[in-house]
């Protein structure tokens, strides 16, 4: 089979890497790809928004499967798109789709279908908003409505910081019409967890569970990240929180997309908080999260292809999905000054030093001079997570906010970490950064 995976980040690499491992795949496609995924796919120079060119190319290549990786091109419709040309893609349709890219539809739809989550109230007006302000107390959690990449959320502790927040998303538009419409949460205290899921329009089955860090410093300090970390599986999951969750969330939200009209077939990203009354939704998402993906797939045993092709025929209760009893932590190395302004083009050292066991997962790379790694002999058609960054003239550079996620399996947790940190002091770029914290547990988060 051809399969085409749309994206550019360690979710996608994480998702080739998965995919690749497959007897059934004979070629693997990437738009566009970074220098990791290059050594496993065929890195296509199209942007995963370019719906029509990733279309076109699909139709011309005759891809079997495309799987959409990022939120944007899931809510431009690609998934409906690809389909009108009689073609197979994973992920939500557009109307689904609005379950990540309206954080209003999701709060209207949890509410209408009894789903546990924050109280809220939605706000256009700036003048209103800012004459409702701590409405529902401090900490004030505060939402751009639409898709900002994860960093469109702030939890203002005060009045101040919240008026600040207010006018940067609704005044100055830092996230552009994302912030049209802002959505004011009362803020839920507990931990936070997340739980991805197989969804086929009649089934939902969740993936092992994971824990991600949104800051960017230790001790979850400072603005709000596309995500630092993650490890899995979470230590507060247990048989009476997982029962919670299934019969007050999962069950009724499957039942929900049905009485809706929601034809769901994908994955369904959970963001929880596991509070004193029980676990909460916090967010829906479409697709595999980011970089949970990366903490939960390496545990995956089973054939990531069979169990996508089960949600699109709609036979996902018939797949046995087996998992590893190992556990995983997932470092992710950013760029200085991330996730504020940061510079790209830092050469990256030490990819070659990692352990033979160590996954390091791709999120903002490139070849030096954009050189294409199917011209060098002796990585064509290389399958293994092997990734050097010196080879010939091929360098690897920073070309993002996060750049890598060094992951590392153990029979603990502790044993995990600990191989995953003594890997990432291995791998230099000037100005990089990295969380201290991740997967250090004594704090369960």
């Amino acid at each position: 089979m051809k399969i085409l995976i749309v994206g550019g980040g360690g979710r996608e690499h994480a998702l080739a890497w998965k995919l690749a491992q497959s007897e059934r795949v004979d070629k693997l496609f990437c738009a566009p790809g970074n220098a990791g995924i290059g050594l496993l796919a065929e890195c296509v120079p199209l942007k995963a928004e370019d719906v029509d060119g990733i279309c076109a190319f699909a139709e011309k290549e005759k891809i079997d499967l495309t799987v959409i990786g990022p939120e944007i091109p899931l809510s431009l419709g690609i998934v409906d798109a690809l389909n009108d040309r009689g073609l197979r893609a994973f992920g939500p349709n557009r109307e689904c789709a609005r379950l990540e890219a309206s954080k209003s539809f999701t709060k209207a739809f949890l509410a209408r279908h009894g789903i546990p989550t924050a109280g809220y109230r939605e706000f256009t007006d700036i003048h209103e908003l800012k004459q409702s302000i701590g409405l529902f107390g401090y900490p004030m959690v505060i939402k751009a409505d639409g898709l900002a990449a994860g960093k469109g959320v702030v939890i203002a502790e005060d009045e101040t910081s919240a008026v600040a927040a207010i006018d940067q998303i609704m005044g100055d538009r830092i996230f552009g019409t994302a912030g049209d419409r802002i959505v004011v949460e009362e803020f839920l205290a507990g931990i936070e967890a997340s739980v991805l899921c197989f969804v086929d329009g009649k089934t939902i089955v969740p993936m092992e569970s994971a824990q991600d860090y949104k800051r960017i410093f230790d001790g979850d300090k400072g603005p709000n990240t596309g995500g630092m970390g993650a490890y899995s599986p979470s230590l507060i999951f247990h048989d009476e929180l997982e029962n919670q969750i299934r019969e007050r969330i999962l069950e009724p939200t499957i039942k929900g997309f049905q009485e809706d009209g929601l034809d769901f077939k994908g994955v369904l990203f959970i963001g929880l908080m596991i509070t004193a009354e029980g676990p909460k939704v916090i967010e829906f998402n479409n697709r595999f999260g980011d970089p949970e993906t990366q903490a939960v797939l390496p545990r995956m045993k089973t054939d990531l292809l069979e169990i996508m092709e089960a949600v699109l025929e709609e036979r996902l209760s018939e797949q046995t999905i087996e998992w590893s009893e190992k556990k995983v932590v997932c470092v992710g190395m950013a760029s200085g000054g991330y996730p504020g302004d940061y510079e790209k083009g830092k050469p990256i050292s030490g990819l070659d030093a990692v352990d033979s066991d160590i996954i390091v997962f791709h999120s903002g790379t490139k070849f030096m001079n954009n050189e294409s790694v199917s011209s060098l002999d002796d990585a064509v058609g290389n399958k293994s997570m092997e990734t050097t960054e010196n080879r010939g003239t091929c360098a690897i550079v920073t070309d993002g906010g996060r750049v890598l996620g060094v992951t590392a399996l153990g029979y603990t947790h502790e044993e995990a970490r600990e191989k995953a940190y003594r890997n990432v002091a291995r791998i230099s770029f000037e100005g990089a950064q990295y969380r201290k914290d991740i997967g250090q547990l004594n704090d369960q988060k």
